[in-house]
């Protein structure tokens, strides 16, 4: 897709996430704020970005030497893209005037304008009367739409208007694309974009009345009844609502449909059908059973195990419902034992099988992509590697097909966030969904009407029983201090109860054992370098809970840093608000922080920053997060 024009092979994109190509080669944009101005850059696509506006991306409350920190990532950027650029000079790529900034690139080294030249030269065509010239115009530019506008997990939750605006403009044309890939019999050739669509828009009802339709001419009627089930469960659980005429009616239509009758410009019938649809119709699928072993016991987790066995088991009644449970707590808290167990106990209520994943949230060497795991689902579901298609979305819509009418049960275990779950949702009732985490997954609930559940640390009896479970019953008053003792130092982990009952006798001191250690690094090396600051400054706080304000005073940081540091380490499981703006971690989190802060942190950095503590407690009025 790129030109080389004699001085540089550069490739920029925007629509989707972020990327930036030399020769082929993918370069690093820099830190999170650098990826946010070149986003904002790209996405105007040769117009002037006020600095006001950059300013406005970048932070809720811009400090005083905001525009200087605009002006260093300007910098960096120009360095990105022209390595040899000497020092001081402004390059060829990113201009400046007194407005702000604009990038100097054409449609041979930005997607979106390439994007864009594609779109004029295909309406051109379509007003001249040349549909199929049209279509092909379109079909080149719909690629290029990779996913939402700018995609990055760094930006901030109000994303700048103009990454929508573009992502509009990508959904407008796969309206348009659609409707002449009816009238020209090449429906197969939309459908990835408006996958794509229906996942950026999912309570869009026209969308998804156009996306039915398109199924259905396709041959794919599973998927078309899935798609039209999710939607409604959304909408009955977002807005309160049923699906309106028109996506009634696009409904109708796929039910009265035998392969491709009832829509216009609709392939012959003999036309061949998707293969994966095709053999799933032809003969059953294979029943997945991937669960790990059942744990032998699970100590302190009645009432979870009854509100999960309650959400679970069986039908809940409702026609367009996947029931969700999103089960959460710190690292080392039993998540997945937790899970293999109550999965085991509803294995029967779901006979046409059990898929499970470990997606490795805070693995070191990165977490499972989703795709790769809806390949695992789809070749345990009966489907060779040949079947399988290389698109994400492709990926989501057969595997939903597939388990339309099924029910299965689904662990998804250890996940990062709810976007690497989100994809692995079935889309038709019958199925079930299980999923761990250690950050609280409030987005399943809110976009999935999952139930959460949140493990908590168990009680000293609870411990004894656990360590006793390993260790055997203590008969001697010895033996039931040395019990004593571990649970009491293991604070109710229960790896760590299982990590230090299997020595005999108890490690002498509070020395972490290695393995505890390593479930807290994972979530350790997640964090983004202030977190991981932060993070090792808390020991030098003197009590349990320290609030939102004291901890900006810790770090020497801004009220709104503060804030989205404290946001980064409750997400990671190393931070739990205990009350409204106060924050604490349990104590063994706390013993681990302390050798990193011994560690990393120098003497005087870690006495400079309980002066600021010091400082703010005797006056907690200088320092506000309001």
């Amino acid at each position: 897709m790129t030109v080389d024009d004699g001085e540089t092979d550069l490739w920029l994109e925007v629509m989707g996430p972020l990327r930036v190509r030399r020769s082929g080669v993918e370069l690093d944009p820099g830190p999170r704020q650098q990826r946010l101005v070149l986003a904002l850059l790209l996405a105007h696509a040769g117009r002037t970005v006020p600095v006001g506006e950059i300013v406005d991306a970048l932070w809720e409350d811009p400090p005083a030497h905001a525009v200087n920190v605009v002006q260093r990532h300007i910098g960096g950027l120009r360095r990105l893209l022209e390595p040899d650029l000497a020092a001081r000079s402004t390059g060829r790529w990113i201009a400046s005037d007194p407005a702000g900034y604009r990038l100097l690139a054409g449609a041979e080294h930005l997607d979106l304008l390439r994007f864009r030249a594609l779109v004029r030269r295909g309406a051109a065509a379509e007003r001249a009367g040349h549909v199929e010239e049209a279509l092909s115009h379109y079909v080149e530019a719909l690629p290029l739409w990779r996913g939402a506008c700018g995609s990055m997990p760094e930006l901030p939750s109000q994303q700048p208007a103009v990454f929508g605006a573009v992502d509009r403009e990508c959904v407008d044309l796969v309206r348009r694309t659609a409707d002449l890939a009816h009238r020209g019999c090449a429906v197969r050739l939309v459908l990835p974009a408006l996958r794509r669509a229906t996942e950026l828009h999912p309570l869009d009802e026209a969308l998804h009345a156009q996306f039915l339709g398109t199924l259905s001419a396709d041959g794919k009627q599973a998927e078309a009844i899935a798609v039209y089930q999710d939607i409604c469960r959304r909408l009955a659980e977002e807005l309160d609502v049923g699906p309106g005429a028109q996506l009634r009616q696009a409904y109708a239509k796929v039910l009265r449909a035998d392969g491709t009758h009832g829509l216009p410009g609709a392939a012959p019938r003999h036309r061949s059908r998707d293969a994966a649809t095709t053999r799933a119709r032809a003969a059953p699928l294979p029943v997945p059973a991937q669960l790990p072993q059942d744990p032998p016991r699970v100590v302190g987790r009645d009432e979870e195990l009854r509100r999960g066995l309650d959400a679970l088991d069986g039908p809940d009644g409702s026609p367009a419902a996947v029931p969700i449970l999103a089960v959460d707590g710190l690292p080392g808290i039993g998540k997945t034992t937790f899970a293999v167990h109550l999965a085991h106990r509803l294995s029967a209520a779901y006979p046409d099988g059990q898929l499970h994943v470990d997606m490795r949230g805070f693995a070191p060497d990165g977490p499972t992509d989703p795709g790769e795991a809806l390949r695992g689902f789809l070749t345990a579901l009966g489907l060779s590697d040949a079947e399988v298609p290389a698109a994400l979305q492709a990926r989501v819509g057969l595997y939903r097909s597939a388990l339309a009418g099924r029910r299965v049960l689904v662990l998804v275990d250890n996940v990062r966030d709810a976007e690497q779950a989100r994809h692995l949702v079935p889309g038709a009732p019958g199925c079930a969904v299980l999923v761990t985490g250690r950050g609280r997954l409030t987005a399943l609930a809110t976009g999935f009407g999952a139930r959460l559940v949140n493990l908590d640390v168990l009680s000293p009896a609870q411990s004894r029983e656990l360590v006793a479970s390993r260790v055997g019953v203590a008969r001697t008053p010895a033996g039931r201090h040395a019990v004593d003792q571990v649970a009491r130092r293991c604070g109710g982990l229960p790896l760590a109860l299982a990590a230090v009952a299997a020595h005999a006798p108890p490690p002498a001191g509070d020395a972490l054992d290695s393995r505890v250690r390593e479930a807290f690094s994972w979530s350790y090396r997640l964090l983004g370098p202030r977190a991981r600051r932060l993070f090792r400054l808390l020991p030098v706080h003197p009590g349990p809970a320290i609030a939102a304000p004291a901890v900006a005073c810790l770090l020497g940081a801004s009220a709104a840093e503060a804030r989205a540091l404290v946001g980064e380490l409750v997400r990671a499981g190393l931070l739990v608000e205990r009350g409204a703006g106060r924050y604490d971690s349990h104590d063994l989190i706390r013993a681990y922080a302390h050798e990193l802060s011994v560690e990393a942190e120098p003497e005087a950095v870690r006495r400079e920053a309980l002066g600021r503590l010091a400082d703010h407690y005797r006056q907690p009025d200088l320092v506000s997060l309001r």
